[in-house]
């Protein structure tokens, strides 16, 4: 197994990473990231193996050491389904499926072109930072709605998001611990208040549907509920906002032809964009067990990391993976993870960009680039600091 060094935050590979995940496929379905002490992996058949295998999961092998000052953003993971394995996650997850059904997401078709609608025809004239003006407000205002959360709320709503998911970031400091520390605090105020609110006076919103959710006698905490909330909001919003960002960004560059947007050809064209620059390039796991995956054998208590972005471009799955190419036969990303904890938000974010992406080249199909797009320092994240345009 080879070992390569790249610093995560090193501007050459915030702006490409691609070249680096090719160097190291170059030695075999694993490498050791010298910079993180990780074994990881971008082959796609190894990150599948993994993700679908109940030896390797979420939880650490042993309880991790928590510096006080972080106690606050910890005691709300603690409840994450994201964290968590079975028995846990299954008794959570289930709640929350009876709750974020197919029906209710499917609902949310007319919201999401109202909106998308709004938002493209409310654009400046002359350059403008399509991030702001679109990618950022559709997502939150779409949670808030789903949620039940007032829609006013989305400023601070994206405010705590922010600050929360840069906990996960590569070269975190203490400034930005402390910042999301506050932002925890502010979040689960705002939405234990709200909670209780909703215990009170039922709505037809998924806090209340959460609320009511019962599986086997069962039902979720108030800490269960808001801890799901954020989830929701910060795992779904995150990611959308650097989709649309990341698929908008392709699509000007590579010319593609407003066709690839049309009814029947949108959900080939989504599914290129969450292949070919995902929003998320890392995701780990641990092992549970001694066990022996392509060659590499994994110890009790080994973490790997799982390169999604690097997966969804591995040569032995798909053709001219580094092409932006939005006729590809469909085949299964590694965008929104697989088994257990396949992302349960993913109906929504591909109904958000089947939806709005049309909208938006539709209402104005002369947009183009106004300046180099430049992503921003937020890895394991991959999204663009801003999108300056002209419509």
């Amino acid at each position: 197994m080879i070992e390569l060094s790249q610093s995560p935050t090193d501007p050459a590979f915030v702006q490409d990473p691609y070249p680096f995940y090719e160097r190291a496929r170059t030695g075999g379905p694993f490498f050791r990231w010298a910079d993180y002490n990780l074994t990881c992996t971008g082959n796609a058949a190894a990150v599948n193996a993994i993700f679908r295998d109940r030896r390797f999961g979420r939880e650490p092998v042993a309880p991790p050491v928590i510096p006080p000052h972080l106690a606050p953003f910890y005691a709300v993971e603690a409840h994450s389904m994201l964290e968590l394995e079975p028995p846990r996650h299954t008794r959570l997850r289930n709640l929350v499926l009876r709750a974020f059904t197919s029906r209710r997401i499917a609902g949310l078709a007319p919201d999401i072109t109202a909106l998308a609608t709004e938002l493209v025809e409310a654009f400046p004239e002359g350059g403008f930072d399509l991030l702001q003006a679109f990618a950022q407000p559709l997502p939150v205002r779409i949670i808030a709605r789903l949620l039940g959360v007032p829609e006013e709320m989305a400023p601070d709503l994206l405010h705590w998001s922010n600050a929360m998911v840069c906990m996960y970031m590569a070269g975190r400091t203490r400034a930005m611990e402390d910042k999301a520390v506050a932002a925890t605090e502010a979040f689960v105020a705002f939405l234990r208040a709200y909670v209780e609110d909703r215990r009170a006076r039922p709505a037809d919103d998924l806090i209340t549907q959460l609320i009511a959710a019962e599986s086997e006698g069962e039902k979720l905490s108030t800490d269960e509920l808001i801890t799901t909330c954020i989830l929701l909001l910060n795992a779904g919003h995150e990611a959308t906002v650097h989709t649309i960002g990341n698929g908008v960004k392709a699509l000007l560059e590579t010319r593609t032809p407003l066709s690839a947007l049309a009814p029947e050809n949108v959900e080939a064209t989504v599914e290129e964009i969450l292949r070919f620059d995902p929003a998320l390039h890392m995701f780990t796991r641990w092992a549970y067990e001694d066990i022996e995956v392509m060659g590499h054998t994994f110890r009790r208590g080994d973490q790997v990391g799982l390169l999604l972005a690097a997966a969804n471009r591995d040569p032995g799955v798909w053709d001219d993976p580094a092409r932006f190419n939005p006729a590809r036969p469909p085949k299964p990303l590694a965008t929104f993870g697989a088994g257990l904890h396949f992302c349960v938000g993913a109906p929504l974010a591909r109904l958000e960009l089947q939806i709005a992406l049309p909208i938006l080249f539709q209402r104005h199909p002369k947009l183009a680039l106004a300046a180099k797009p430049e992503y921003g320092d937020v890895y394991h994240f991959h999204g663009l600091r801003e999108l300056r345009v002209t419509a």
